[in-house]
């Protein structure tokens, strides 16, 4: 028999693996973000191929459905057009994720590059960034995020930009402790001895090694991502009817609260699960690649 041995990359993917399987309720949120990543891609690259894989089309009124409490037809109900609230609630899936992923993606790349470069040359130019990152912070970030979507008008490209300014700060910060604490170490003083530039000591050297707690933020950042883009579609500045997204389902269905309690109760669920994914599976992962926090 023979015998494997793992790079230190490999054991440690391996351990992180193996703390998040053996954590319930990390693994109960990471098959459940998969389940929504699969059934997003799964929808938008059938959409776009001109085919419908939903029960209904997800934005098709029909007044005289309207209303139709949950059955075996329809499993969610309907909503005041007739529209089928399982086939919305399902394709609004990809409209939530793909926000919280871009505007993630957004707020990560530039706080990262703000923070490490304050954390690394200080001085002036970190006074100058941090300051400004102090500014935004001592806004509510929804209200600042309808600030933006006020300037910029309406729309989810919009929105994605507007979520993802917002969030900078979070990373810029995490970022920059992490830039102060690791650029002491030795082997950053042996990369400026050979002459790297600062640039190359950067994302070379500094930023691979603090990837840990920033990609834990992310994951962390999506669920809180999900939320502003429902409290945005739910002001009505997200996704434009007719289109299906949770938060702008809940606004059309909160007159028929007593009514037709099932139009709100679903989209809800869905926000609700969402962002509790997230969240349990970014506390697993922070658990899993910080050694000192799991319970032995």
């Amino acid at each position: 028999m023979t015998d494997v041995t793992l790079t230190p990359k490999q054991s440690r993917f391996a351990d992180m693996a193996s703390a998040i399987a053996s954590n319930k309720a990390a693994l109960t949120g990471l098959i459940f973000i998969l389940l929504l990543a699969t059934t997003a891609i799964v929808i938008a690259a059938t959409q776009a191929m001109g085919l419908q894989i939903l029960p209904y089309d997800p934005n098709l009124a029909n007044m005289e459905k309207a209303f139709i409490t949950p059955n075996a037809e329809h499993w969610f109900g309907t909503d005041q057009l007739g529209r089928d609230i399982f086939s919305r609630v399902l394709d609004g899936t990809k409209v939530s994720l793909s926000v919280g992923l871009s505007a993630v993606a957004i707020s990560l790349t530039l706080g990262t590059i703000l923070g490490a470069m304050g954390g690394y040359y200080g001085g002036r130019l970190d006074n100058i960034i941090m300051r400004m990152m102090d500014v935004v912070l001592s806004v509510p970030s929804i209200l600042l995020a309808i600030a933006f979507m006020a300037a910029l008008g309406r729309g989810l490209d919009k929105a994605v930009l507007a979520i993802g300014l917002v969030s900078i700060p979070e990373y810029a910060r995490i970022a920059r402790s992490c830039v102060i604490s690791v650029k002491a170490n030795d082997y950053i003083q042996a990369a400026i001895v050979t002459g790297d530039t600062n640039l190359r000591i950067i994302f070379r050297h500094i930023l691979p090694n603090i990837t840990s707690p920033i990609v834990v933020r992310a994951t962390l950042g999506i669920s809180t991502a999900v939320l502003d883009t429902a409290a945005l579609g739910f002001l009505g500045l997200g996704v434009q009817p007719p289109f299906a997204e949770w938060g702008d389902m809940l606004a059309r269905s909160r007159s028929f609260i007593f009514s037709a309690p099932h139009t709100l109760i679903f989209p809800g669920l869905a926000i609700t699960l969402t962002v509790l994914a997230f969240n349990l599976f970014g506390d697993g992962l922070r658990d899993a690649l910080d050694p000192r926090s799991r319970k032995r």
